[in-house]
C-alpha cells in the first residue's frame, strides 16, 4: 500500500490535485471536485490535530472497518459519508485547492514523526498505517475525478 510519507507518493498526490480544475467531474458521488478538495481536507485535519470531527468513538466501526482504511482492497464507490463530514454547501474551488495542497504538505512534512495522537473514531494508528490511510483516502476521492 502506497503511503503520503513516500516522496514518490507525495510528488504523485501533488501532481494529481494539481490536474483538476474547476471543470473536473465526478464519475460517481454527489459532490462537486470544490466540495470533494474541501472534503479531502477533513482526513488531514484530523490527523494533523487541526480540525476535530464531532463524531463520537464507535467500537463496532473501528472493529468491522478499522484494517479497511489503510489496506490495499480500494474502497468502493459511493461509500456513505459521515454526515460531520459531507460538504453540500457551495465552496471555491482555487480555495479548496491551495488549502488541500498546503494540508498534504504539512502532513508530508510529518513523515518523521514517531507519535501521533489516536484517530477519534479509530483510534490508534502506526505512523505507516497514517500515511497509508491518507494516501487511500485522497486516492479514492481523485479517482472520482479522474485525476
Amino acid at each position: 500500500m502506497k503511503s503520503l510519507f513516500t516522496p514518490e507518493t507525495y510528488v504523485e498526490i501533488e501532481k494529481r490535485i494539481n490536474n483538476l480544475s474547476n471543470s473536473s467531474t465526478a464519475s460517481w458521488g454527489k459532490m462537486d471536485v470544490a466540495q470533494m478538495l474541501c472534503h479531502c481536507k477533513y482526513p488531514l485535519k484530523i490527523a494533523l490535530r487541526n480540525k476535530s470531527p464531532k463524531i463520537k468513538p464507535n467500537i463496532l466501526a473501528k472493529i468491522l472497518f478499522k484494517k479497511s482504511m489503510y489496506n490495499d482492497r480500494p474502497w468502493r464507490k459511493n461509500l456513505p459519508t459521515h454526515p460531520s463530514l459531507k460538504i453540500t454547501d457551495q465552496k471555491v474551488f482555487d480555495t479548496e485547492k491551495t488549502e488541500l495542497l498546503e494540508l498534504v504538505s504539512s502532513f508530508y512534512d510529518e513523515r518523521n514523526k514517531k507519535e501521533w495522537n489516536p484517530h477519534p473514531i479509530f483510534g490508534t494508528f502506526t505512523p505507516q498505517q497514517w500515511g497509508q490511510l491518507q494516501y487511500k483516502h485522497l486516492d479514492h476521492h481523485l479517482k472520482q475525478f479522474n485525476a
